[in-house]
């Protein structure tokens, strides 16, 4: 190890016998200000909101005394002497009276007598009552610095312990040539405090040694773990002087065998017996080669560094490498996957406070981020102050929802903080900070974007600009995270909304990955819309096959397919990019841009198809003006009879579907019914099916007296399955498709218990049928086993039967399966007994491990 010989005695045990040698001669005993009181009272009780960062205090004060002796030996290079090593100790250990110590150790400049009395015994040269002035107001609009003027970081020791002893060895100056080692004592409880000649001479070489007597309910900082924690999270950083904790392990080690020792001591032998003698082959016992080595248990010492990852945002961003911002982001962060991308930059917030930061993007999203939609906190931005841990909570200043998922640290020179160093006094560099942080995470998103569709046109260009040196090729893994996150971010970032728009990719009918840049680019002459369809829950390859789709797929259009949530929640909260209009080809009045192109014999030819297709038009709105409000000749199918598509104003299938779990009734419920009768039947005139079913209207009697009443209903029936399957082509729910009433319980007649059967089952059953040449009024055997009679006899005890054995459960023991969460160390107990043909029980068997 690094730590000399010396470290060792600066973390002596203080013994019971050393602190009763204070109040012996050279003591000197001094009274603290009138208002200490209140002070304690304060740091105790409502300066610090968790008293964990006392630690956090006493380091920093270790490092400014090391900060001061490395500026001081500049000029003095004799104050080194004593002790080399520049470093921060923490032990912790049992006393010999059973009291528990911490113990906090620097090898900085000391401090004399004189010192430790102006410095620990009173507060600062402006006064107490100045000092609490400040610290009781209430008013935290104040700009004022208090830490450092006051110097209270050392009294936060006493939030955990009852007695707090500081010794220390000032540095040797042409002043004080021969410094000699002084003990400062205090309790929590005293109004003095005592400065007194160190019993164990100068033991510490050079530096201060602070001894907390831990109180009772503060027994947690014995553990190495939780101290291992506190400095990793409030001063891992806060320091560039080693920190070191005394640690023990137990080990294993092997015990040498005196009989093994004497068989190894055995002479081989010789070549010349071999010679004269046969060899002797000797058998190996399965014991003898099954015996383990013995071992024993032994306790190892060993001081472990706790700041060994260097707070790399301080150098130069060309100075380090990949794997050590890897290595930095796994051990701040604790995320054992490699980040995707990161950017290292400096900065200043506007108001003069500069700051570095380095900003990492996660190679996953946390599962809590879709699971709670209101939470928007992000948790992993940490604030440092001259690389002390502030708070990783911005509050109301926090980062939007969508960029809650980044992880950040920045390190600012300077900033108003309360006394505690817990909480900024100004939000102003918050609300600065929130803006400079996401501006920053675009910037970096958008170059690897810029960067991966530069690779895209031009394969043999592959430099990048990114300031994170990340290859353009991580695009397509955050697009792969990150898509849905983009897409929320435009809707709930209306300053960042084109910039994040264009972050977004979708499935189309000719591709995937597609940006909507991408899609302008490929757009057809006189195109005006970006086309889309939206289902939400549907696969982009069921998109890409539906009847709102095929005309546009086949004439060469590009239709994004949106079959996420958030897809059509962005496109309602865009409404156009880059003065494009967006289009639901689910919708009427669909337009593909070159109408206005069509020869005069086209248009001809449409009014014509109108006249002839007239008299069924009026049929079908005559039979399904309970589903739509109009039928109209289609200029959107292909292959397809007809498709239901939704008026200007109506709903499309995913926004009925969306609004129908919202709407359960009120206000808003003859709105809701209004929008979704607003439809349209669309149909189209070259269909064999369609050019059938217009023959078969023309066939039927103008004639009031002589319609055939037969053919109407075989037509209408034939009508409503085309309706009914429009509607399901095109995304809709079939009208009733769930409406059926049980039949009479108390009834034998199954002419009574027949179902009222879904309509559109009903008809296809019926259509079914008449294809096979069955009955279409055959009934179906209905006949059920009704149950067995109600069982009035009174239930004493639950038998379950399982072959031969029955179990049996005493009633006192069922109430305790359901206690199991107020108690869960109770337990059940079972008996189970096998019984013979007769019933007779053969042998009783207890389970107790049930």
């Amino acid at each position: 190890m690094r730590v000399v010989s010396t470290l060792l005695l600066t973390v002596t045990v203080l013994t019971t016998c050393l602190f009763a040698l204070a109040t012996q001669d050279g003591a000197k005993k001094f009274d603290y200000q009138s208002d200490v009181a209140r002070l304690r009272k304060i740091v105790i009780n409502s300066l610090y909101s968790h008293r964990d960062v006392f630690l956090r205090e006493l380091i920093s004060n270790a490092n400014d005394a090391l900060e001061k002796l490395r500026l001081t030996s500049l000029t003095d290079p004799e104050v080194l002497h004593g002790a080399e090593q520049m470093n921060i100790t923490l032990r912790a250990y049992k006393d010999e009276d059973g009291s528990s110590r911490l113990v906090i150790t620097d090898t900085g400049i000391g401090m004399s007598p004189e010192e430790l009395t102006a410095n620990l015994g009173t507060l600062a040269k402006s006064g107490t009552t100045e000092f609490l002035a400040k610290a009781e107001s209430t008013d935290t609009t104040g700009t004022g610095n208090l830490i450092g003027a006051f110097g209270l970081g050392f009294y936060s020791s006493f939030l955990v312990s009852d007695r707090v002893y500081v010794a220390s060895l000032a540095a040797p100056s042409s002043a004080n040539p021969n410094p000699i080692q002084h003990v400062f004592s205090s309790s929590a409880d005293e109004s003095t405090f005592e400065v007194y000649p160190d019993p164990r001479g100068n033991s510490l070489g050079r530096g201060t040694e602070i001894t907390l007597v831990l109180r009772d309910d503060a027994l947690e900082y014995m553990d190495t773990t939780k101290i291992m924690d506190l400095v990793n999270k409030h001063s891992s950083f806060a320091t560039s002087f080693p920190v070191y904790l005394f640690t023990q392990r137990t080990e294993e080690v092997p015990v040498e065998d005196e009989e093994s020792d004497a068989e190894e001591s055995t002479p081989l032998p010789s070549s010349e017996d071999d010679d004269e003698e046969e060899a002797v082959v000797e058998e190996v016992s399965e014991q003898d080669e099954e015996k383990t080595p013995k071992t024993q248990s032994i306790t190892v010492d060993e001081w472990v560094q706790l700041n060994s990852q260097l707070p790399i945002w301080t150098r130069d961003p060309k100075t380090v490498s990949d794997e050590e911002y890897e290595r930095f982001y796994e051990a701040t962060f604790k995320d054992h996957e490699k980040p995707l991308a990161w950017a290292h930059f400096t900065g200043d917030s506007g108001s003069g406070v500069s700051f570095r930061a380095i900003i990492y993007i996660p190679s996953h999203l946390e599962n809590s981020y879709w699971q709670n939609p209101m939470e928007t906190s992000a948790k992993d931005i940490r604030l440092m102050v001259k690389r002390v841990f502030i708070t990783n909570d911005l509050g109301e200043d926090a980062l939007p929802k969508w960029a809650s998922w980044i992880k950040v640290v920045v390190d600012a020179e300077d900033l108003p903080l309360n006394v505690s160093r817990e909480t900024l006094q100004s939000n102003k560099f918050l609300k600065q900070l929130k803006s400079i942080i996401t501006r920053r995470i675009i910037q970096t998103l958008s170059k690897l974007h810029d960067a991966a569709m530069k690779d895209k046109k031009d394969e043999d260009d592959v430099e990048s600009d990114v300031e994170s040196d990340v290859d353009g090729d991580k695009w397509a893994e955050i697009s792969k995270v990150y898509n849905n996150v983009f897409k929320l971010g435009a809707v709930e970032d209306t300053k960042n909304r084109d910039k994040l728009g264009a972050l977004v990719t979708f499935s189309t009918n000719q591709g995937k990955d597609v940006s909507l840049d991408d899609y302008l680019e490929n757009r057809k002459k006189g195109q005006k819309q970006i086309f889309y369809l939206a289902d939400m829950g549907k696969s982009t390859e069921d998109l890409a096959k539906s009847v709102f789709v095929e005309k546009l797929h086949a004439r060469g259009y590009q239709v994004l397919l949106l079959s996420e949530p958030l897809d059509e929640i962005f496109v309602q909260n865009l409404k156009n990019w880059k003065r494009l209009p967006f289009q639901d080809v689910a919708k009427a009045g669909l337009k593909f841009g070159d109408e206005e192109e069509d020869p005069v014999e086209e248009k001809e030819k449409q009014k014509a198809l109108t006249e002839q297709y007239k008299p069924l038009l009026d049929w079908l709105k005559k039979e399904s003006k309970d589903v739509v409000r109009d039928v109209v000749i289609s200029n959107r199918l292909v292959t397809s009879p007809c498709a239901i598509v939704a008026d200007t104003h109506g709903y499309t299938a995913n926004i009925e579907k969306m609004m129908n779990a919202q709407v359960a009734g009120g206000s808003n419920k003859f709105m809701h019914e209004y929008a979704k009768k607003m439809k349209l039947l669309e149909i189209n005139p070259r269909s064999p099916l369609i050019e059938g079913l217009l023959k078969r209207v023309e066939q039927l009697p103008s004639e009031e007296e002589e319609r055939d009443l037969e053919a109407e209903d075989e037509l209408r029936e034939v009508t409503s399955v085309l309706i009914d399957g429009a509607l399901v082509r095109s995304g809709f729910g079939v009208p009733d498709s769930n409406e059926y009433v049980l039949p009479p319980l108390q009834s034998s007649d199954s002419s009574q218990r027949d179902f009222k059967r879904n309509r559109f089952f009903t008809r296809v059953d019926r259509i079914l049928r008449r294809s096979l040449g069955v009955s279409e009024t055959a009934p179906t055997d209905s006949t059920v086993k009704p149950a067995p009679p109600v069982d009035s006899k009174p239930v004493e005890e639950e038998e379950l039967s399982f072959d031969d054995t029955h179990v049996r459960i005493d009633p006192e023991m069922m109430g305790l399966f359901d206690q199991q969460e107020a108690a869960p160390q109770a337990q059940a107990h079972w008996e189970v007994e096998e019984i013979d043909d007769e019933g007779n029980a053969v042998k009783p068997v207890s389970h107790d491990e049930l």
